[in-house]
């Protein structure tokens, strides 16, 4: 077994050898103080820092405790003054038997830095135990045979205190036939011996009693009595003789019961029934025998189980009678042999629980281990697993620490379940093991990390106040307040962004908020940047970037550059009388504040004073004619146009065009006067219902379609008149362009002259034609249809 042991190469093993106790007691000195047993609880025994040579309350302050074998806590340390007081009361004989000097050891242990000292107490007797005899009452056979001087061999009394305060005196009461002498063993013990001073006469006094008395040396002393009934028999001159007076015997502990330890002999000279001897246990050392003896045979056997570790030896005194009362007597001593039979005992003291992680040679746990048995069965070996950062260091006799063999990581292991295990090197072999769980403490040695670099959050405009948009999130490895995460806004760097009254965030959980309603044409992308921040000590941090895209709503209606719609006087467009078909007559400029398809623009023409004579085009509000005018065509129109965006929901402008037919550019144009605008307007009304009459009527009657024919022309006629006193003024018109950009519908393609004629009186707005009258062609049909209209208007 100790081969295979020897195998293991996953243990580390620790001998606890002789020579490490020698070099312990070589390099230090136990301290000693002495008490006498008895004393009560709550004794002063010694002020221990002082005798340490510590100052006041550094005991308390590096952790002082008292460990003593069996963990059996006789003394108290208050740590504050140093004083050592006794806990309890004590017992010499409870505690070390027969054993002097009584010497209790324990160690102080300091754990800051970690620090032992030996320390003994000696208990001194006193006198608190009376002597006491095995037996109330002793037999005594004597022969009347007997010579004065004769010696008879008396049972001692047995006493629990030591030295001077066992027994030291035996007397018996006064008598004219015995005297009592008392002899020391070699051990110290004090046993009596009755001697006779005068022969006795069994017809003259068969029997008589003694009481016999056993005196200690204490102050005051102690006493205790037998009494001695002695029986006086016929003559028998022969005693019975052992053949050895001392026999020796070794016995292994685990013999079993009824297992022969010797055999004894003894013989009697005497013939008949004074020949005959009887074996008895005679005397022992006040301990209860484990033995038994046949009387006839003198055979010793096994009574009881033996205990190497309770009593390693009995000295037994064995007596042999004849039957004529006369004995002898031998001593038996009795060594038992130590087996292997008690496992290592490990007690453990915790000292540093948890383990800071980034501590290095850390004193974890300090125990001591200790074998009951003897030689090689009470030698010991320590080990821990090989793969764990802890060592094992010994310090003085049988105490190891347990420290770290460098810095932990909680992050990669958060406990250590550590098994100290003690094998004694009797065969066969005994181990005791013990599991010490190291908690590992968290240092706050990592940031948090965010589950992203950077986050891109999306928020439709014109959303409620408080509305959550996202949530950012980190996480940190460590433990307890050190990973718990705080969150918050870090400044931006634009300086004019207020971004506190844009975002908030909720610091516990990294939800973020838009605090009011965002506006897609004020703000249309916004980026600030998160600070997760622990609570550790010190506090660690790291930051994430985040882009908020404020997504666009459909609502702006379509707003109309031209021809405006909130002047006080409409402008007037020409058309010549001679134009061609598809000749532009304008274009409607409208702008959108919406992006996208929300910003997508289209025309439509609801109402017409001439319908069918004009028409829109529905991408780039081009108006233009859609045949020849004849006379028939009135000289005034007015148009109404609808601009619409593609958002949802759809929102649209509506757009009043004035467009006046002249003959040229040369001929003046004047606003007619009030009343005669309205008398026009009252014949284009009354002309329009006639040709409605006409047309529901010509398949019944032609000659009235003639005559309201005539009519007509005659009318056309006297309008025509009055509109020739109107003349275009002449001269050079300015030459500042008109452009529009930006969501716009005028094409670059289309360059226009505006003049306002100021000083007149009458407001007249003038829109002249085109610097090149020249026919579309298909190219610049396509370049008007693509053109980029510009984001502002001037006019001059």
């Amino acid at each position: 077994m100790e081969t295979a042991l020897a195998k293991i190469p996953q243990q580390r093993q620790v001998a606890f050898l002789t020579i490490l106790l020698l070099l312990w007691k070589s390099g230090s000195e136990a301290i000693r103080y002495s008490t006498p047993e008895e004393t009560e609880s709550g004794y002063l025994v010694a002020n221990l820092a002082k005798d340490l040579g510590l100052r006041v309350g550094e005991l308390a302050t590096r952790g002082a405790q008292i460990h003593y074998k069996g963990n059996k806590e006789l003394l108290q340390l208050d740590a504050e003054t140093g004083n050592l007081f006794l806990k309890e009361k004590l017992d010499r004989e409870a505690l070390c038997g027969a054993t002097e000097p009584c010497v209790l050891h324990f160690q102080i242990i300091l754990e800051n830095p970690v620090q032992f000292f030996q320390t003994e107490l000696q208990l001194t007797d006193v006198n608190d135990h009376s002597p006491e005899f095995p037996d109330r009452k002793m037999p005594l056979t004597i022969p009347e045979s007997a010579q004065p001087g004769t010696v008879f061999p008396l049972k001692a009394a047995q006493d629990s205190d030591i030295g001077s305060n066992a027994v030291q005196n035996y007397t018996v009461s006064p008598n004219i036939h015995f005297h009592v002498v008392t002899h020391s063993r070699s051990d110290g013990r004090k046993y009596p011996e009755l001697v006779l001073d005068r022969a006795l006469d069994r017809e003259e006094q068969p029997e008589l009693t003694l009481i016999l008395t056993a005196l200690d040396g204490g102050v005051p002393p102690r006493s205790g009595t037998t009494a001695v009934h002695i029986e006086v028999v016929d003559i028998n001159d022969n005693a019975s003789q052992f053949i050895q007076s001392l026999y020796e015997v070794q016995i292994l502990e685990n013999s079993p019961l009824d297992a022969l330890v010797v055999t004894v002999s003894a013989r009697d000279l005497d013939a008949g029934i004074y020949g005959n001897v009887a074996y008895s246990l005679f005397q022992s050392d006040g301990v209860s025998q484990p033995f038994v003896i046949d009387e006839v045979t003198g055979e010793i056997r096994l009574s009881k189980e033996l205990d190497f570790e309770g009593i390693s030896s009995y000295n037994i005194e064995i007596a042999a009678t004849d039957g004529g009362g006369l004995s002898g007597k031998c001593t038996v001593a009795i060594q038992v042999l130590d087996m292997n039979d008690n496992p290592p005992e490990l007690t453990i003291r915790k000292l540093t629980v948890p383990v800071p992680e980034n501590s290095a040679e850390t004193v974890v746990a300090v125990f001591s281990v200790s074998d009951s048995d003897s030689g090689d069965n009470g030698r010991m070996v320590c080990s821990i697993p090989n793969n764990i950062p802890f060592l094992l260091k010994p310090t003085f006799e049988n105490y190891y620490s347990l420290v770290t063999e460098g810095p932990l990581d909680r992050e990669s292991r958060a406990e250590y379940n550590i098994t100290i295990t003690v094998s004694d090197l009797g065969t066969p072999r005994l181990t005791t093991q013990q599991t010490v769980a190291v908690q590992v403490a968290d240092i706050n040695d990592n940031a948090p990390s965010f589950t992203q670099t950077s986050y891109t959050m999306f928020v439709r405009e014109n959303n409620s106040p408080a509305l959550h948009i996202g949530t950012i999130s980190a996480t940190d490895s460590d433990y307890g307040s050190n990973a718990h995460i705080i969150y918050s806004l870090l400044p931006p760097h634009d300086p004019q962004l207020d971004l506190a009254s844009l975002i908030s965030i909720n610091s516990d959980n990294g939800q973020l908020f838009a605090l009011r309603a965002l506006d897609y044409e004020v703000l249309q992308t916004f980026e600030f940047h998160v600070d997760a921040t622990d609570q550790g000590l010190p506090a660690l941090s790291s930051q994430a970037q985040v882009r908020v895209v404020v997504l666009d709503d459909n609502d702006n209606a379509p707003f109309v550059l031209y021809p405006l719609q909130n002047a006080s006087t409409p402008c007037t467009e020409l058309l010549p009388r001679a134009a061609d078909p598809g000749y532009l007559v304008t274009k409607v400029v409208a702008v959108d504040r919406d992006s996208g398809q929300n910003a997508w623009l289209s025309f439509q023409l609801l109402k017409a004073t001439e319908p069918g004579l004009f028409s829109v085009w529905a991408h780039n509000g081009e108006v233009r004619t859609t045949r020849l005018l004849n006379e028939r065509d009135a000289p005034k129109h007015k148009l109404l146009l609808l601009v619409k965006d593609n958002g949802d929901p759809l929102r649209s402008a509506s757009v009043t065009l004035h467009v006046l037919v002249v003959d040229g550019f040369s001929q003046p144009y004047l606003p007619l006067a009030e009343v005669a605008q309205d008398s026009t307007q009252d014949d284009y009304d009354v002309l329009t219902l006639y040709l409605v009459i006409a047309l529901a009527s010509v398949s019944s009657l032609f000659l009235f379609s003639v005559l309201l024919f005539v009519g007509v022309r005659l009318c056309r006629r006297a309008r025509a008149a009055s509109l020739g006193d109107y003349s275009v003024p002449e001269g050079h018109f300015p030459g500042h362009l008109v452009d529009v950009s930006r969501a716009g519908t005028l094409s670059q393609s289309y360059q226009y002259e505006v003049c306002l004629n100021g000083g007149t009186g009458t407001n007249e707005f003038n829109f002249l034609k085109p610097l090149f009258p020249i026919a579309p062609t298909q190219a610049a049909a396509e370049e008007r249809d693509n053109a980029v209209v510009r984001s502002n208007v001037e006019f001059y």
